[in-house]
C-alpha cells in the first residue's frame, strides 16, 4: 500500500491508502514525487461546491458536456487522487527504457502521452491518440474519467512511455523553481513565448486573477523574452507585487489601452475574454488559459475580423514545450519560484493544498542526490 492525497469534497482533502504502483510494461518507470505544485484549476472544486451544480448544468444544457468527459458525469465527485504537477526522482525502470537512469530527477507532464502517434508528433501531447483514445483526456489528478493514473501527491507514481514522458531536470536547476513545469509554467510559456518569437519586442497584456499562477508566470516570461511592454492587471495586491518584481507594469484596472500584440486571458471569465480580444492591435494574438464552462461564450467576432485577431485556447501540451522551457530556465535562472506563495511540508498536504493562496508547492527531501 502507499499513501496518496485525495480530494474528498469541497474544502476537504485527506491522506488515503492506495495500491502501490508497479511496472506494468517494459517501457514504464516508477517515480517518487518530492516536489508538487497545485494547479490553478484544482482550486475550482477545492474552494467551491461545483460538483452538483456542474452536473445539473450539463443536464440543462447550460454547461458544456465535455466537462463530464474530463471530470466524470458528476464532475469532481470525490474521493479521487489529486495533483498533476511534480518533480520526481526515478526509482525503477522497465527493461525497454534506455534514455534514463535510477535516481534522475525529472518532470512528469500532467497529460499522459506516447510520443509516437500522430497528435504527439504534431506537438499535441495532451490529445495523444494512444492514451486518450476516444476519451477527452488521459491525465494525472482528474479522477477515473481521465484514466487510471492517480494523482501526483503520492508515495510512488507509475509513468508509461517513460523515455518520452519523463523530462530530466537540468543539473543545477533547483527543483522548486520548476515545480509547476508539468502544467502551469508550461501553459504560460505557450501563451507568450511563441507569439513573442513571431512578434519580436511586442507588447503584452496579461489579465490575471482566475488562473492565478499562470498569469504571473506569463508576465515574467514575457519580460524575460524581451517584450517592449508587459501590463499585468489584477485586484490582488500580493500578485501585483509579484508581477512588478518580474519587471511588469502592475495595474488594478487599465482603461482605454488597445493595440497589444499579445494578450493572455487568465481571468477565466467570459468578460475577461472579450476584454482581452478587444485590447488587441492588428494581427494580435490572444491565448486564453482558463475554463469557460458555459455552452455558449460570446466573443467579439466582428472586432476580431476588423483587427485580424487570433484567439487560441485549449489544454496545454506541456510535454511538447518542456525541453525548451527547461533549457531556458537553466540558461537564464528564470526565478519561477517567485510565484509560489505557500511552500509547505509534504505531510501538511491536506491543509496546505486547500489554502486560499495563489500558488502552493509541497516539498519533501529526495531520497538521493542528483546523479
Amino acid at each position: 500500500m502507499q499513501r496518496e492525497l485525495r480530494f474528498e469534497r469541497t474544502g476537504r482533502l485527506a491522506w488515503h491508502d492506495g495500491a502501490q504502483p508497479v511496472l506494468a510494461d517494459a517501457g514504464d518507470a516508477i517515480v517518487r514525487p518530492f516536489i508538487a505544485g497545485r494547479c490553478d484549476g484544482d482550486t475550482l472544486p477545492i474552494h467551491r461546491p461545483v460538483s452538483r451544480a456542474l452536473q445539473a448544468g450539463m443536464a440543462l444544457g447550460l454547461v458544456d458536456p465535455v466537462v463530464g468527459g474530463i471530470c466524470g458525469k458528476v464532475p469532481f465527485r470525490g474521493p479521487f487522487a489529486i495533483g498533476h504537477e511534480c518533480v520526481a526522482e526515478i526509482l525503477e525502470l522497465g527493461p525497454a527504457v534506455t534514455g534514463l537512469h535510477v535516481g534522475q530527477r525529472v518532470i512528469v507532464p500532467w497529460a499522459v502521452s506516447c510520443g509516437t502517434c500522430g497528435p504527439c508528433l504534431r506537438g499535441l501531447t495532451a490529445k495523444c491518440a494512444t492514451t486518450a483514445g476516444d476519451g477527452v483526456l488521459a491525465a494525472y489528478g482528474f479522477g477515473p474519467a481521465s484514466g487510471p493514473w492517480g494523482g501526483m501527491i503520492a508515495d510512488r507514481l507509475r509513468v508509461p512511455f517513460a523515455d518520452h514522458m519523463l523530462v530530466p531536470v537540468p543539473t543545477g536547476v533547483p527543483a522548486a523553481r520548476v515545480a509547476a513545469a508539468s502544467d502551469n509554467l508550461a501553459d504560460a510559456w505557450r501563451a507568450v513565448v511563441p507569439p513573442l518569437a513571431a512578434s519580436e519586442g511586442g507588447s503584452v497584456l496579461v489579465l490575471g486573477g482566475g488562473a492565478k499562477s499562470i498569469g504571473l508566470y506569463a508576465a515574467g516570461l514575457a519580460v524575460a523574452h524581451g517584450a517592449s511592454t508587459v501590463d499585468y492587471v489584477d485586484h490582488n495586491a500580493e500578485r501585483l507585487a509579484i508581477a512588478e518584481s518580474f519587471g511588469a507594469r502592475a495595474h488594478r484596472e487599465i482603461h482605454g489601452h488597445v493595440g497589444y500584440d499579445i494578450a493572455v486571458e487568465a481571468t477565466s471569465r467570459p468578460d475577461g475574454l472579450r476584454r482581452a480580444l478587444r485590447a488587441l492591435g492588428p494581427g494580435g494574438v490572444c491565448t486564453a488559459v482558463g475554463y469557460y464552462l458555459a455552452t455558449g461564450t460570446r466573443v467579439p467576432l466582428m472586432r476580431m475580423y476588423a483587427t485580424d485577431a487570433t484567439l487560441r485556447l485549449g489544454v496545454s501540451h506541456s510535454r511538447a514545450v518542456l525541453p525548451d522551457l527547461l533549457a531556458f530556465v537553466e540558461r537564464t535562472g528564470f526565478p519561477a519560484e517567485r510565484v509560489t506563495t505557500l511552500s509547505a511540508p509534504w505531510d501538511d498536504a491536506p491543509a496546505a493544498y486547500s489554502a486560499r493562496t495563489t500558488k502552493v508547492v509541497l516539498h519533501r527531501d529526495p531520497l538521493g542526490s542528483q546523479s
